[in-house]
């Protein structure tokens, strides 16, 4: 039996892209490590797709590389440490490295710690990493050779992919930089994000993952002319999306009262029943210092009324723990409010400074030993709601995808109820035989653990 996976964290992943070997004799070769969340590893995707179609060679390693792109996270202390670390691994291991993304936003922090590296650009500054490319390895491109790729070049398997529907932020949280470093709101037109929809579809991707900074906000920047008449934007995009046959999951919804529209598509079965709505804490005091609204009893009501229209609808959040000012009455009425919420996935971390956000100026910081308590109270807690509603699963009928085929034949799936790397998984033990990874398959679930589930194949 697989192990039990660790319970989900907000931390930014650090991992290297998914790079396949894509080199000729006598080509200029490029390497990337993509670093962060899924926005900026679309990032990644678009600045390999356009140096593919200059005529650039990927490599998957670093020896064989003429140059290495680090894509760097900036978003929490801890990050911005990962990334230095991978910044110093590339030019130990290369020597030429060029560095992007959002720690790219502060070039001096960078270059005080390592001078070596050719240049620096900001979070999506495709054009300038392009420039910083062409520096360091001038293209030696071949028409009757180098193609743009239909569905450009993917750091996903091939089965889902991300989809970014905008960039920006409009919001003010104390405790976050990242209006300051990748700006306002900016919604892509809904017909360009349909159209690279469609190209994924064809290419034979399954499940579409919808990712913005605010997902629901998508087009509220937009003139009211060209807003759809009578519903919102974010409305109309899930409703076409949902029309192209492939799964379609939300992630980064914030819990505008409109979101009450996207519900009937989840339960007419249009996109996937499942919502990721960073919901951070919820005493209202709390709330008020991270300058977030003050609404977790409307909140509450919200989420029994999706309930009552999507009864399979599920959902994810994450939280903040220990943050300035937090009293244990505070924090108590989190774990109250996780209760009454059961929530079916929850990640939390602790509260970290991080320069330039607001939050480091509030008084009362929370001691250390104090924070990682609190954060092992709601995690024991979250996990107790995990194991109950895995175990409410046992006999049940689900759809899964297939993420992955090991040598042993047994299969990692996820479920409706499961995003990529961030959730839990269904194993499937036996008689995998035939199937192949990207598949979509009925299991019935016969095992259920604190996070995942197993299960055996439909006959």
């Amino acid at each position: 039996m697989p192990p039990m996976q660790n319970p989900p964290d907000l931390r930014p992943d650090l991992a290297h892209a998914r790079l396949a070997d894509d080199r000729r004799e006598g080509q200029p070769t490029i390497g990337m490590v993509s670093l962060g969340c899924p926005k900026a590893l679309v990032d990644s995707e678009r600045i390999l797709t356009r140096l593919r179609a200059e005529g650039y060679g990927i490599s998957p390693d670093y020896a064989g590389a003429d140059a290495v792109i680090v894509n760097t996270c900036g978003f929490l202390d801890s990050a911005k440490a990962e990334s230095l670390d991978a910044i110093g691994e590339a030019l130990n291991e290369n020597g030429r490295v060029i560095v992007t993304g959002c720690l790219g936003a502060e070039p001096d922090y960078i270059r005080e710690h390592h001078p070596r590296i050719l240049a620096v650009t900001g979070p999506h500054q495709y054009e300038q990493v392009l420039d910083a490319v062409h520096a360091a390895v001038p293209p030696a491109p071949d028409p009757f050779i180098d193609l743009l790729p239909a569905s450009g070049v993917k750091l996903t398997p091939r089965h889902y992919s991300y989809l970014k529907i905008s960039e920006g932020c409009n919001h003010h949280c104390k405790f976050c930089i990242i209006p300051a470093m990748r700006g306002r709101l900016q919604s892509r037109p809904h017909a360009a994000v349909l159209r690279e929809a469609e190209k994924l579809v064809e290419a034979g991707v399954r499940e579409l993952l919808v990712i913005s900074q605010d997902t629901s906000a998508y087009g509220i920047d937009w003139p009211r002319g060209d807003r759809p008449a009578g519903e919102q934007p974010i409305t109309r995009l899930a409703r076409d999306l949902g029309s192209l046959g492939a799964w379609v999951r939300l992630h980064y919804v914030y819990p505008y009262p409109h979101v009450r529209e996207l519900i009937p598509l989840m339960a007419e079965g249009l996109i996937l029943p499942y919502l990721d709505i960073p919901f951070q804490h919820a005493h209202p005091d709390t709330l008020k210092r991270m300058a977030r609204p003050a609404a977790a009893e409307r909140t509450l009501d919200r989420i029994a009324e999706w309930r009552g229209i999507c009864p399979d609808i599920t959902l994810r959040s994450t939280f903040i723990v220990g943050y300035p000012g937090e009293t244990e009455e505070e924090f108590q009425t989190l774990l109250d409010w996780l209760d009454e919420a059961q929530l079916d996935r929850v990640g939390c971390f602790q509260y970290e400074n991080v320069e330039g956000a607001a939050s480091n100026a509030l008084p009362d910081h929370v001691p250390d030993e104090i924070k990682q308590e609190r954060w092992e109270r709601l995690m024991e807690k979250a996990q107790a709601i995990s194991e109950a509603k895995l175990a409410a699963k046992v006999g049940q009928t689900l759809e899964v995808i297939i993420d992955d085929i090991d040598e042993d034949g047994i299969a990692t799936c996820r479920t409706k109820a499961d995003a990529p790397e961030i959730d839990g998984n269904l194993f499937i033990d036996d008689g995998t035989e035939g199937l192949s990874v990207g598949e979509i398959v009925t299991v019935e679930v016969d095992e259920a653990g604190e996070y995942d589930l197993w299960g055996a194949l439909k006959q």
